[in-house]
């Protein structure tokens, strides 16, 4: 692809994923261009979040480290196949979706969902806006304990697509659409994946949660 054309990013995206999109493309096409040593600057800059993905996938943090370092082979092993169709961090996380669920699938590994990164400026607090009586924090941390394990043992209940829309959109905050670049599937599969696992949640969790 020619160093001036743009990478494709959906209309979607908001203004600063766009950018940030662009910029990556620019890294990605001086990597491919033979300074290798860019790549370097692509994994300091998603290597935290694609250690976070995989981690609320796996709940090891060995693993996690292991398979985000996989991960980062194999899209370094692959970048001149990366032609800007996509947006280079969708393309990244495909990646480790695909290299962390195919660990699973061969280990057969038990999953569990993770609070730790619990804050009220966490996605994932969306999820957890009923809980009950957030004032009060020698409570509130009492309940979390509790939920925490209630909460690992529903997700134990999801398929590991279930589980996987709820992870990049709660804890790492993914759009419906970039989830599905991600999956490779549609946006309407995300959404209703997304709504029955959260019902499935909701009911094992109603008793910690407010009416």
């Amino acid at each position: 692809m020619d160093a001036s054309a743009k990478v494709y990013v959906s209309t979607a995206s908001s203004p600063e994923r766009r950018g940030e999109a662009e910029a990556d493309w620019l890294l990605v096409q001086r990597v491919q261009a033979g300074e290798v040593e860019r790549f370097d600057d692509l994994v300091l800059k998603y290597r935290e979040r694609i250690w976070g993905v995989i981690y609320h996938l796996t709940a090891n943090r060995e693993d996690a480290a292991d398979l985000t370092q996989d991960a980062f082979i194999k899209a370094f092993q692959s970048i001149n196949r990366f032609q800007g169709q996509s947006a280079f961090f969708t393309w990244l996380y495909r990646i480790a979706v695909n290299t962390t669920l195919n660990h699973l699938q061969k280990s057969k590994l038990r999953r569990f969902f993770s609070l730790e990164k619990i804050r009220d400026e966490e996605p994932v607090a969306g999820l957890l806006d009923q809980l009950a009586d957030p004032g009060n924090t020698s409570d509130r941390a009492a309940c979390l304990g509790e939920l925490q394990r209630k909460l690992n043992e529903a997700m134990q209940k999801l398929s590991i697509k279930h589980r996987t829309v709820v992870t990049l959109f709660e804890i790492d905050g993914l759009s419906h659409e970039e989830i599905a670049e991600i999956t490779g599937t549609s946006v309407g599969t995300v959404r209703s994946r997304l709504h029955y696992a959260k019902q499935l949640l909701q009911a094992d969790l109603q008793n910690y949660l407010n009416a």
